[in-house]
């Protein structure tokens, strides 16, 4: 055993040697690995970025949360729209039907939106807000944290009482840095309200909602500026209880909201239950197709780096043919050749892999800095890429290593000479 650890460290110290001497036929070696790695390994670390940020956005809407709503989740070429068009929108007094009547359900909340609402403070103004009117256990479905102030009473709520949580954008455009925010009043579609919390900042969300530019406010508020009874934004939000799966959970709004909207045996359903595993299906397909094209642009980057070394180590070779005679007339066994040769390929690939790491890492904090998007390098990445790395040194210096291996002493010192 210890003569072998002799030997792989002679292989280092040979292929260290070997590639600080030509330092520029090295230099251009690695660049094509180096371009190799990055290309993949980038690619790889924005698919899975964001796929972590849509999935994290996706996330919000609960993995126990079922929606009922007119238009179900999806699209595409196959989305039959006209079947939807005409159907009624989910109405409050359902969601307290299926309150009453559901065995399944933990927490049941309504909802229903006003989009693109202009929020206003003295001579300030905050454009494009949504303003959702919800009732109580909203808070209970949803995930959120306030920076300061509080969530709405049970009460209040029942209430409609004049009263609103905004989003962090929309305190940043209304009230000056430090200014006190809780308890000041601000003006939507004409009705005074009164802030009693400000959301977290959370940023933009690529699914689902963000809260910074949102204004949620009790539902019989929102009723008097907005015509709920059609609204299509129209939502009833069902959770499940401990121990139900959300297939049960569906199964039974499914007959209470049939129930409710009439619908004879045999008659299509007139609603749409939707929950996140609908978008999650689609991302693992969407996010499958994009792993496998990137796998393809960086397999051709990759194949160009591994006939680049595989062409330097044919030219090594020949270079330091008499070595290779002095060494096997000295008693050097072919699998010590090999070696030194497979080693000093594996080194170099090895090489540009860590450079190619090292811009993907430059390149995600440049983005990060410049476009606020996280490019997330992560464990798996690296180990990927570094394997990748040794994996085309071994294959491009086989035959190579293979051809110095099998060369004759006398005809090698003969041949130099």
């Amino acid at each position: 055993m210890r003569t072998y650890f002799r030997l792989l460290k002679e292989s280092f110290v040979f292929a260290f040697i070997s590639l600080a001497t030509n330092k520029l036929r090295t230099l251009l070696s690695l660049l094509g690995i180096t371009i190799g790695i990055f290309a993949i390994i980038l690619v790889y670390s924005i698919v899975d970025s964001l796929e972590k940020s849509i999935r994290d956005s996706v996330s919000q809407f609960g993995d126990n949360v079922v929606y009922v709503q007119k238009w179900p989740w999806g699209g595409g070429a196959d989305f039959a729209w006209w079947k939807y068009l005409n159907r009624p929108v989910p109405l409050s007094h359902e969601a307290d039907v299926l309150k009453r009547r559901s065995q399944y359900a933990e927490h049941i909340a309504f909802g229903s939106s006003l989009g693109g609402a202009t929020v206003k403070r003295d001579a300030n103004n905050a454009t494009g807000v949504d303003v959702l009117g919800t009732t109580f256990e909203y808070n209970n479905i949803w995930s959120f944290e306030l920076a300061q102030g509080r969530y709405f009473t049970e009460s209040e709520m029942n209430a409609g009482r004049p009263l609103c949580i905004i989003g962090a954008s929309i305190a940043e455009g209304l009230f000056f840095p430090g200014e006190e925010i809780i308890g000041q009043r601000v003006t939507i579609s004409g009705q005074k309200l009164t802030v009693i919390g400000v959301f977290e900042k959370v940023g933009e969300s690529l699914v689902g909602q963000s809260y910074d530019k949102m204004v949620v406010v009790p539902f019989k508020k929102v009723r008097m500026v907005v015509n709920t009874d059609r609204n299509e934004s129209n939502v009833i939000m069902v959770s499940a209880k401990e121990g139900i799966t959300v297939a049960q959970l569906k199964d039974e709004l499914t007959g209470i909201m049939r129930s409710i909207r009439r619908l004879r045996p045999g008659a299509d359903d007139n609603f749409a239950l939707n929950d996140p595993s609908l978008i999650s299906n689609q991302l693992d397909s969407l996010f499958g197709a994009l792993g496998i094209m990137g796998t393809i642009i960086g397999m051709f980057s990759i194949l160009v780096g591994g006939f680049g070394i595989a062409n330097i180590m044919f030219v090594s070779v020949r270079e330091r043919t008499n070595e290779i005679g002095i060494q096997k007339a000295l008693g050097a066994k072919d699998f010590i050749i090999l070696s030194q040769f497979l080693t000093e390929s594996v080194v170099l690939c090895l090489l540009g892999g860590v450079a190619g790491l090292l811009f993907v890492a430059l390149g995600a904090y440049i983005a990060a800095a410049a476009f606020e998007f996280d490019i997330f390098l992560s464990l798996g990445n690296i180990v990927l890429g570094l394997l990748l790395s040794a994996g085309i040194g071994l294959i491009s210096g086989l035959i190579p290593a293979w051809m110095a291996a099998r060369l004759n002493p006398v005809d090698a010192i003969r041949m130099q000479a």
